[in-house]
């Protein structure tokens, strides 16, 4: 039977979501499923990862040098806990593309990016080519498998009925010295967070500067959603770095995309084409965009986004 070893995705002592689809991944290999935090005091993220349906057990590594996750730092410990392990698993989000790299080269495994799907324990399914197609990869028997999770593609697990156990776990390391924690710059909001929302309002280079742009948070604001962006608005200054939504900025799922005055590029619906429900607002009724959406609106942005804040508001 695969043993199965999570890493999980936290901070400020809240389990990021993206740990629950990665333990849908898991469920979908088969067997043992056991979760790892590594923070400074794990104890409140550790039982968050308990209440996961389909976990094993929680492995809590509690150390000082864990309290920012620095992939330096912690992939040694991962390297120490991956003995009998089959399988280790990370989100493919910032967090999981710079850990679960160094974890495969500490242990001399081969790592697969972006798995989507799972055929067996050891062939799994991954985008290429800006998901224009995708390829089959099978591991080796007999070799560790090292995966990021596209979580957009696997559905959040549920909570369980019965918490896993959580075990205290000491690993021996020595924190690098060529690498230490400076300082965080993270934007301060009050909006949800792009990655993880349910309802996403995104931009393009249509709303023509960033003063226009403020109709996008507007609509968001009406719609308790996330604020995205095309890459073509990001480099025109509209929007900053963070919101960017594609293959080169953040791949979401969420159950509500809005795509306003975004033509469709392959690249920046690589980012958002696993939505639930894709709404197009754009004055090209031959835009790429209507291609792949649920609905379809065709006008001026300038004029239908206030219509439909005074719809919202009634």
């Amino acid at each position: 039977m695969s043993r199965i070893l999570v890493i999980a995705e936290h901070s400020a002592g809240k389990l990021n979501p993206s740990t629950a689809k990665v333990v849908a991944c898991a469920r979908a290999i088969g067997g043992e499923i056991e979760v790892v935090v590594l923070a400074a005091d794990g104890a409140s993220v550790a039982a968050q990862c308990a209440a996961l349906e389909g976990v094993t057990r929680v492995l809590q590594v509690d150390h000082p040098a864990n309290e920012h996750p620095l992939a330096a730092v912690l992939a040694p410990q991962i390297a120490g806990l991956a003995e009998g392990v089959s399988h280790l698993l990370g989100p493919s989000t910032t967090f999981g593309r710079d850990l679960m790299p160094r974890v495969a080269a500490l242990i001399g495994a081969p790592q697969l990016s972006e798995v989507m799907a799972v055929e067996s324990p050891r062939r799994f399914r991954r985008p290429v080519y800006a998901g224009n197609a995708v390829v089959t990869v099978e591991v080796a028997e007999g070799r560790q498998v090292v995966c990021t999770v596209r979580t957009a593609s696997f559905e959040a697990v549920g909570s369980a009925a019965a918490h896993a156990a959580v075990e205290q776990r000491s690993v021996e390391f020595s924190p690098p010295a060529h690498t230490r924690f400076v300082s965080v710059s993270a934007p301060a909001s009050d909006r949800p967070d792009l990655q993880t929302a349910a309802r996403v309002v995104s931009g393009g280079r249509a709303l023509g500067s960033a003063e226009k742009f403020q109709l996008i948070y507007s609509l968001a604001d009406k719609l308790g959603a996330a604020v995205g962006a095309s890459r073509a608005a990001v480099d025109a200054g509209y929007a900053p770095n963070e919101l960017q939504v594609g293959q080169t900025g953040k791949i979401i799922s969420p159950a509500l995309y809005v795509a306003v005055g975004i033509s469709g590029a392959i690249q920046h619906v690589t980012g958002m084409k696993d939505s639930g429900v894709i709404v197009a607002i754009n004055k090209d009724a031959e835009a790429p965009i209507f291609e792949i959406a649920d609905y379809g609106l065709v006008g001026d942005l300038f004029s239908l986004l206030p219509e439909i804040e005074n719809l919202l508001a009634g």
